[in-house]
């Protein structure tokens, strides 16, 4: 599975399946087979929202990890984040006590920020990339959408996977004709998802051209 933005917080891919005992029919396999390629766009989508662009966003900063009290929690979870100007964060811890482990969070996240207390509200600045930093971040994004590809791809293999199980299974009553149909509908399904990386990619790859 594609990993995690760079130099942001760390999130969990979609889980392996355990290996059924029992062939799953048709209908199953291909809901799982969206259900799984459903999970594996999200995370995607959810990785690219931590990519830096020129522009301040609340999903730069949600999904960085706090320690809080010992246990690691969203930071979204923690405080509410707002974007007054287009190149500043504000954060405003729910417990002002807080505040200090969230500012070394922010600053230990590697996402190139410089978090500044004051009082119990933190101003992070958000300055546009340099032109260097900006193809940075473009091959970023690019190898980020193969590896997201590759996900999908996965899933469609793991489906193939199972009808050719199922086919082979006399008391499935599934037909040479079921089969190809079956695999007609989960490369629909690869095809359908793959398009919507390729979407969310190019307007990830424009707003840091553009801003």
């Amino acid at each position: 599975m594609h990993g995690a933005a760079e130099g942001g917080p760390v999130r969990k891919s979609p889980e392996k399946r355990p290996c059924e005992s029992t062939p799953m029919d048709v209908a199953e396999i291909l809901r799982e087979c969206r259900e799984r390629m459903d999970k594996s766009l999200e995370y995607f989508q959810m990785e690219l929202r931590g990519i830096r662009t020129g522009r301040a966003t609340t999903a730069l900063i949600d999904f960085v990890k706090v320690d809080y009290y010992g246990s690691p929690t969203e930071l979204r979870e923690l405080a509410s984040i707002s974007v007054p100007e287009p190149t500043l964060l504000m954060v405003k811890p729910f417990d002002p006590g807080s505040t200090v482990t969230i500012v070394k969070a922010l600053e230990t996240a590697e996402l190139g920020l410089n978090p500044q207390a004051d009082s119990n509200v933190i101003r992070i600045n958000v300055p546009p990339p340099s032109a260097e930093r900006r193809t940075q971040l473009v091959n970023q994004v690019k190898k980020m959408t193969e590896d997201g590809r590759v996900a999908i791809r996965n899933e469609r293999r793991d489906a193939n996977r199972h009808i050719d199980k199922l086919s082979k299974d006399k008391s499935s009553h599934l037909s040479e004709d079921g089969a190809k149909d079956a695999k007609d509908d989960v490369e629909k399904l690869t095809k359908e998802h793959v398009e919507k990386i390729d979407q969310t990619s190019v307007k990830k790859v424009h707003e840091i051209e553009q801003d």
